[in-house]
């Protein structure tokens, strides 16, 4: 099972990256801790989940090519 992950904004500056590729994480929590293993750093900012485009507020079970993004805070204008 493969999982695209999307890091925005400060976020992709503390991975290095604008994208990963995690596999068999089972949900949104059991991917999180695999985020947090390679990213410690990353429990100090603050950001919201979202799974294939819709925001989360819980955790989620993944399946097979879905689309997770890390999205900090942002102001429009």
């Amino acid at each position: 099972m493969q999982i695209k992950v999307l890091f925005l904004g400060v976020l992709a500056e503390l991975a290095g990256t604008d994208c990963r590729v995690y596999y068999s994480a089972k949900s949104t929590g059991d991917l999180m801790i695999r985020i947090q293993d390679d990213y410690p750093e990353i429990i100090h900012y603050n950001f919201r989940i979202s799974l294939n485009s819709d925001i989360l507020n819980d955790n989620r079970p993944l399946s097979d090519g879905d689309e997770v993004a890390l999205i900090p805070p942002f102001e429009g204008g």
